[in-house]
């Protein structure tokens, strides 16, 4: 047997399946039928003269196969080509749809008539602690400003002040010009001379002397000479040994300078 007529044998046609298919459900349907009657109740009923039910069957003709190939030529069995692998794309994305909602309108409901009294009592409490606010804060800013003026005073002060102290200073070190008359010895110069120390004449000195606050003699210069020079530094001595009384002026003592002559009389005792 070939093999075409193996693979018909194997394969049984459709048609032929639909009619035992239907054989099947006749017999079925039949014998439910004599089920049912064999279990009803056996009641007189009339004779029904019915033709019996005819089955025939139809034979369906069938294609003839194809004639096998000739013995010469070996049968290739057919090679399916191999299915190109599908390229599976990925779903589009879709983007999602932005529907921009209109704004619903904001309708404000009626207030109550004491909510809005309250709210009028609120806004007027509120009103009056910014007011008590703004009060506050011009005050602090006023303090602030009357402070930074007082400091700048008390600082214009203290700079005055110490301009005077160290005008003060300035003129406590410098010495006042005093004439003669100005001045009173505390302690006054005694110089020790004798007449050949004069070489026979009365001679006269005057000497410039400057003392500090306390009167004391810093020092002596000679400003008109005796015109015997040993003679002027007896006189020099004897004036550093001397002391003023301070020379104060409202109460302050302050160093000074003055010329002071001296007459050189001869001794008469010899």
């Amino acid at each position: 047997m070939s093999q075409s007529s193996t693979a018909t044998m194997q394969t049984p046609n459709p048609m032929k399946k639909k009619v035992i298919i239907a054989l099947v459900s006749v017999l079925v349907g039949h014998m439910g039928v004599l089920f049912a009657i064999s279990h009803m109740k056996v009641s007189e009923l009339k004779k029904i003269d019915k033709e019996p039910l005819k089955v025939r069957f139809v034979q369906i003709k069938e294609d003839a196969p194809p004639p096998p190939p000739p013995p010469s030529e070996p049968v290739k069995p057919k090679v399916q080509p191999k299915p190109e692998p599908k390229v599976v794309e990925p779903p589009p994305v879709v983007k999602p749809k932005i529907i921009a909602e209109k704004p619903k309108p904001n309708i404000e409901k009626p207030k109550p008539v004491v909510e809005q009294q309250d709210n009028r009592i609120e806004q007027q409490r509120l009103e009056q602690q910014r007011q008590q606010e703004r009060l506050a804060q011009q005050q602090r800013e006023q303090q602030l400003r009357e402070q930074q003026q007082r400091e700048a005073e008390r600082q214009r002060q203290a700079a005055e002040q110490a301009e005077r102290d160290r005008l003060a200073r300035e003129q406590a070190s410098k010495p006042r010009s005093l004439s003669a008359g100005q001045i009173s010895w505390a302690r006054s110069p005694r110089p020790s001379y004798t007449n050949s120390d004069l070489k026979g004449s009365d001679r006269s000195i005057v000497v410039s002397i400057e003392a500090d606050t306390n009167g004391s003699i810093t020092n002596v210069r000679v400003v008109r000479s005796t015109g015997i020079d040993a003679l002027d530094q007896k006189i020099v001595r004897a004036v550093r040994g001397a002391k003023f009384r301070p020379y104060k002026e409202n109460g302050v003592a302050y160093p000074f300078k003055a010329e002071q002559p001296f007459e050189l009389k001869l001794n008469s005792n010899g």
